[in-house]
């Protein structure tokens, strides 16, 4: 450890570098893991926000949703027999406010269900984040699809979906908008004990995301640009080490022949590896969880505790591992290497 440490002393600017950089490539690694978490969200706040359970839709939908069509009478027949259950229908769409500006949402309905918040014919509730637009309570608004007018009741806290606030409306409201007549999904919240119904495919939570394209497209890139990060600062540290290895090959040998054991060797460079990436780590969740703080409400950020030390583990893991083998050569060196190279 004294050795590590004096080493670092020593050569204070190299360290600082190798420091800075596995700083920069964590708190960006950070924020994307944090942008990721908070898109996730708001992409599928809606859904995420319901208990475990199963998704259905008829296998002829191909795992689009917008495409499943389930029929009434077997509707009819897993309502009545899974308790709890309730059949839901999805669609985007617009609604006009009392100024007739368009605004964005995602329309949703479903029968009688504790998990939703239950509308008459003509009443509307909302995400809160309409609020913002200045839709208030008992405002009247519109959508050119349905002949009548939309009150709304209330507001619903954290529920959006594809990215866009959720409006709650009335099973009869929605299909005389979409001209329909059945219902797209069946939702069967607790454990179903692997329920199967003829014609239709369950999925769970994390399965019928992974349905959602935008969903799925979107997650995907960012997590990829996350670990694509992780690697980088795996191989920082591999060629930092190789390069420092490399300049020191006679020292390591004179450090040999006085009796300093290999293994000894690594434990001086795991040393230094564990200290740089702790110290630019915790600096790095600091700046991140300020960000956090202090980003505005619009930006969709969401950095966990358990995801900052899933990524915190994995960046030491991978640190350890690319200083490990940058340090392979250090078994090779000889001590003759010393003498041959006049280093001290």
């Amino acid at each position: 450890m004294n050795m590590a440490w004096k080493e670092m002393k020593k050569n204070k600017v190299r360290f600082l570098i190798l420091g800075s950089i596995v700083l920069l490539v964590s708190l960006l690694t950070f924020i994307i893991s944090g942008l990721a978490n908070g898109l996730s969200h708001d992409n599928a706040a809606l859904i995420k926000n319901l208990p475990d359970g199963q998704f259905y839709m008829t296998k002829e939908a191909n795992q689009t949703f917008g495409l499943s069509r389930i029929d009434d009478s077997l509707q009819d027949k897993i309502l009545s027999q899974q308790k709890d259950a309730t059949a839901l229908s999805i669609q985007m769409g617009f609604i006009n406010d009392a100024v007739d500006k368009q605004q964005s949402v995602a329309f949703v309905t479903a029968t009688d269900t504790k998990l939703f918040p239950k509308v008459k014919r003509g009443e509307i509730v909302l995400d809160i984040s309409m609020k913002k637009e200045g839709i208030k309570v008992g405002d009247t608004l519109t959508n050119n699809q349905l002949q009548g007018e939309f009150t709304v009741k209330g507001f619903a806290e954290d529920s959006k979906f594809s990215h866009a606030p959720v409006a709650f409306i009335n099973m009869d409201d929605f299909k005389e908008m979409y001209r329909v007549t059945e219902m797209q999904l069946i939702f069967v919240p607790g454990d179903t004990n692997g329920a199967n119904f003829a014609g239709l495919e369950a999925f769970s939570q994390k399965q019928f995301l992974n349905t959602i394209a935008s969903y799925k497209a979107e997650q995907l890139s960012l997590n990829m640009i996350t670990w694509f990060l992780v690697v980088i600062s795996g191989m920082l540290f591999a060629i930092f080490f190789y390069m420092m290895n490399v300049q020191k090959v006679g020292l390591y040998g004179i450090l040999k022949a006085i009796g300093m054991k290999t293994s000894a060797l690594f434990k001086m460079m795991w040393t230094q590896m564990v200290l740089i990436t702790i110290i630019a780590l915790s600096i790095s969740i600091t700046l991140s969880h300020t960000f956090n703080t202090f980003a505005p409400k619009d930006i969709p950020f969401s950095l966990t505790t358990e995801t900052t030390v899933l990524l915190s583990g994995v960046f030491i893991t991978i640190g350890f591992i690319g200083a490990t083998l940058s340090g392979i050569q250090i078994k090779k060196v000889e001590p003759i290497q010393a003498i041959q190279q006049g280093e001290m």
